[in-house]
């Protein structure tokens, strides 16, 4: 089935920072700094989330991720200041860009991202600026920049972040978290200036017995062709407006983990009698949609929204390991979005 582009939002998300430098004084009429500010950068999902096989795609400007990749290509100014006599006057430019890409592991909660910083683009005074950059994580996991440290901008480098996880406990998820990136930009002459940004957000977890990891924001989904009854209750709703959890333009699902919450969810629409011709089908099991062991579960949704299928038991069970199978691959927790193939 071809499935359609998913969601694409336009927030920034990364912040821009100025510089730290001190500002002129009578002592200091021909005081220097460095100015430093960040193109704002939009955050998408790559269509390749669904599969999460191919790295994301890379496009400047841009925060791309799916599943289990992230690319983000940042393009960053830096103005090179001289105050006189209290007044700012640009001596120079430097313009540079970096991109990042991160490859998370679906069976390991240790990972790496390599990433790469142009040779900026210069005028005057903008040549022999210098950069140093660290990098810090959370959620249990700690971050190891290898870069070469006080690189000239005059020229092009690379680097790699090596992120490393403590063991996580069956049934234990881990905090989300996010990599920050830290920029320290010298010149000889000029205090130095400052900035940072952050990446996707991304969580650990050991739930289902295989530690790994995953960027939450990105959907997958799980494909329930295979399962003839379900599959036509969820196309009959779909035909009907219904479009929660459609990949093909509807709002995305999400994953819930409260038991009790979900045994609320399916009571309230899985209470009634199987009506006689499914009895006489053998069809005695009720199947809902939205999964009761979602937020949009129960009756959270409109009538129009949300329906039953009365299937045979075997079909509900396969069903049920069907989906237990595919959150264990995709690491889907509490609140994560999803889509149904159906």
């Amino acid at each position: 089935m071809k499935l359609a582009k998913l969601l694409t939002t336009g927030a920034v998300v990364l912040s821009v920072l100025g510089t730290a430098a001190p500002a002129a004084t009578a002592a200091q009429p021909n005081a220097g700094q460095l100015r430093v500010t960040i193109r704002p950068t939009t955050h998408q999902t790559d269509a390749a989330g669904r599969s999460a096989i191919a790295a994301a795609s890379c496009t400047i400007n841009r925060i791309t991720i799916n599943r289990f990749s992230e690319c983000e290509w940042v393009a960053v100014h830096v103005d090179v200041i001289k105050v006189i006599n209290g007044r700012p006057v640009i001596e120079g430019t430097a313009d540079f860009n970096v991109k990042h890409q991160m490859t998370l592991k679906a069976s390991s909660a240790n990972w790496s991202e390599k990433f790469t910083v142009s040779k900026a683009k210069t005028t005057r005074a903008g040549k022999g600026v210098h950069l140093n950059i660290a990098a810090s994580s959370g959620g249990g996991t700690k971050a190891g920049i290898h870069f070469p440290q006080g690189h000239s901008l005059d020229s092009a480098a690379s680097g790699t972040v090596n992120y490393t996880t403590g063991t996580i406990a069956r049934k234990k998820i881990n905090p989300k978290a996010k990599t920050t990136y830290g920029y320290t930009f010298t010149k000889p002459g000029y205090s130095p200036g400052k900035t940072s940004y952050a990446s996707a957000v991304y969580r650990c977890d050991n739930y289902y017995g295989t530690t790994g990891c995953a960027m939450t924001e990105a959907p997958t989904a799980i494909n329930l062709i295979t399962l003839p009854r379900i599959s036509e209750g969820i196309r009959k709703l779909r035909s009907h407006g219904g479009h929660y959890g459609d990949p093909n333009g509807g709002k995305p699902l999400h994953w819930m983990i409260n038991t009790t919450q979900q045994r609320k969810n399916r009571q309230a629409v899985c209470n009634h009698p199987v009506p006689p011709d499914m009895r006489r089908a053998g069809r005695t099991s009720c199947d809902e949609y939205p999964f009761a062991s979602t937020y949009e579960g129960g009756t959270h949704l409109p009538a129009s929204q949300r329906t039953i299928t009365w299937v045979k038991k075997n079909e509900n069970d396969a069903q049920g390991a069907g989906i237990t199978n595919w959150r264990r691959q995709f690491h889907v927790m509490d609140h994560d979005p999803f889509y149904v193939i159906a």
